[in-house]
């Protein structure tokens, strides 16, 4: 019996997703154990992929069986009198994608992921020796392939807002500046208000730091066979396939905490994509199998890195494994005390609840400038130094811990940034809902019902997949539009909980 034309187009589909989890696997080895000389190599092999990617993605054989398809789903509805939503949302994701896809040079395109693996490898090796000057050039290289990439994309869209859809769908600089406003209105008077914590120093030996990432995983009630973590020079998740998913960590000297929190924040992005509806498989190669938004994602790792490790009753519960690596400590509140220290720093993954919505402002500000408003990549060190000077009253000392400590433009990643304090707004909002459905996140960790989060969590988000967008995702989950005002509640009673 022939093939239906939905199922030669899923098999299409399917073909190029084992392509797209190949080009992942070169990004996770790139990341974790490739030697560094075959930096060189593992470009041209990325820059094959993006080729390959792309004209698999803008052929005319897609349009044609996406066209078949559609038809085909016409027919089977009008004989059943009954619209499939998953199939139509699935055909309108698609044609979307491939518009995209075709308005690209595909010359631009295989420039681009030569570009991206070119500077990650500059991005490190100028962080390495503090000198901004050695990513320079590479900077300016992929802002101006990301500029004519824009441009090909979109004449109705800023540039920037156009390179943020990938991460962003539908997202806008009006909607962002409705969000961000309050909040970087707010965040400094809170900060003005409060006694600035003082840091004890001690740290943890790097076995036992692994120790109790591991621990924290197997509390969570990670399955081993289907979770691999290594160690990369920025956290991150991916996913390789259904049943294949990858989290790396980082062990940074003097911070104790700080591989602890990158493992519960890499989990929480982790269990996201397991909760996806791919995990059956069904949809895995299909557009409603995919995360809906890169805020939704960082919400649901905030939610981990912070409402539940960063609790109270989390440290009640494991403050004994700590004392086990020989945390010196005294009590589980001193250290729920320390790991929630609240003191303007330099650095963004390792920054407080408090401010860490600054650094995001400053970096969104940043690359906008970057991208629309004519920023000389030269100036970069200069104006990202002043900007942290103005909201967090502290001033980076070298290139290393200042515009050098993030990953994403050395992958042309412009656009993304917003999506993490975005996150922070969608946690608050969600957690609030949550607890209203099935009691506080206190008690639950108490109680060590993970299990209990981990299914309201996979019911009323992961299993939406990309059907909504993340604000229809909020409004569908809290029947409110998006607010700033939970995650500005949040902070007040975080503030208060600790007692400054």
């Amino acid at each position: 019996m022939k093939d239906s034309a939905w199922e030669r187009l899923g098999s299409y589909l399917k073909e190029t997703q084992i392509l797209g989890s190949i080009q992942n696997t070169l990004y996770w080895d790139q990341n974790t154990v490739m030697p560094k000389q075959g930096a060189l190599w593992r470009a041209e092999q990325l820059a094959y992929m993006a080729k390959k990617l792309h004209q698999r993605n803008s052929s005319k054989e897609l349009d044609e069986l996406i066209k078949l398809a559609e038809e085909e789903l016409i027919d089977s509805e009008r004989i059943q009198k009954n619209k499939n939503l998953c199939k139509r949302k699935n055909i309108r994701l698609l044609n979307q994608e491939l518009n995209r896809q075709r308005k690209l040079d595909p010359i631009l395109v295989e420039k681009l992921a030569g570009a991206k693996s070119q500077g990650y490898e500059s991005w490190q090796e100028a962080k390495k020796h503090s000198d901004f000057k050695i990513f320079l050039p590479c900077l300016k290289e992929l802002i101006r392939l990301r500029i004519e990439e824009a441009k090909q994309i979109s004449s109705e869209l800023s540039p920037w807002e156009t390179l943020a859809q990938p991460y962003e769908p539908d997202i806008s600089k009006k909607l962002l500046s409705q969000i961000f406003t309050p909040l970087k209105e707010t965040i400094p008077i809170l900060l003005e208000n409060i006694r600035l914590s003082n840091e004890e120093k001690w740290d943890l030996d790097p076995s036992s730091q692994k120790d109790l990432c591991s621990k924290l995983l197997d509390e969570f009630g990670r399955e081993q066979e289907l979770i691999a973590v290594a160690e990369s020079p920025h956290p991150f998740s991916i996913t390789l396939g259904p049943r294949d998913f990858r989290i790396t960590t980082r062990l940074v000297e003097g911070k104790p905490f700080s591989s602890f929190l990158a493992t519960a924040h890499e989990w929480g992005h982790s269990l996201y994509e397991q909760g996806l509806p791919s995990e059956t498989h069904q949809w895995f190669a299909w557009p409603l199998g995919q995360a809906t938004s890169m805020a939704v994602h960082e919400s649901q790792s905030l939610f981990w890195e912070n409402r539940i490790v960063k609790s109270k009753a989390f440290s009640k519960s494991f403050f004994r494994y700590f004392v086990e690596n020989g945390c010196p400590l005294l009590d589980y509140q001193k250290m729920w005390r320390a790991m929630n220290m609240i003191r303007p720093g330099l650095n963004r993954v390792e920054a407080d609840e408090i401010t860490y919505g600054l650094h995001i402002l400053i970096r969104t500000e940043l690359e906008i400038a970057l991208i629309e408003e004519g920023l000389d990549p030269s100036d970069l060190p200069y104006e990202w130094n002043e900007r942290y000077k103005r909201l967090l009253g502290i001033k980076p000392t070298n290139d290393s811990v200042g515009c050098l400590q993030d990953v994403h433009w050395s992958e042309g990643a412009f656009g993304y940034f917003p999506s993490y304090l975005l996150g922070h707004v969608i946690s608050a909002q969600i957690s609030y809902e949550l607890e209203k459905e099935i009691g506080s996140i206190d008690d639950l960790i108490e109680n060590r019902d993970y299990k209990k989060i981990i299914s309201w969590l996979k019911t009323n988000i992961h299993s939406h997949g990309r059907s909504v967008n993340a604000m229809e995702l909020v409004k569908k989950v809290s029947h409110e539009d998006i607010s700033p005002d939970y995650f500005i509640n949040y902070l007040k009673k975080k503030i208060t909980q600790l007692d400054f």
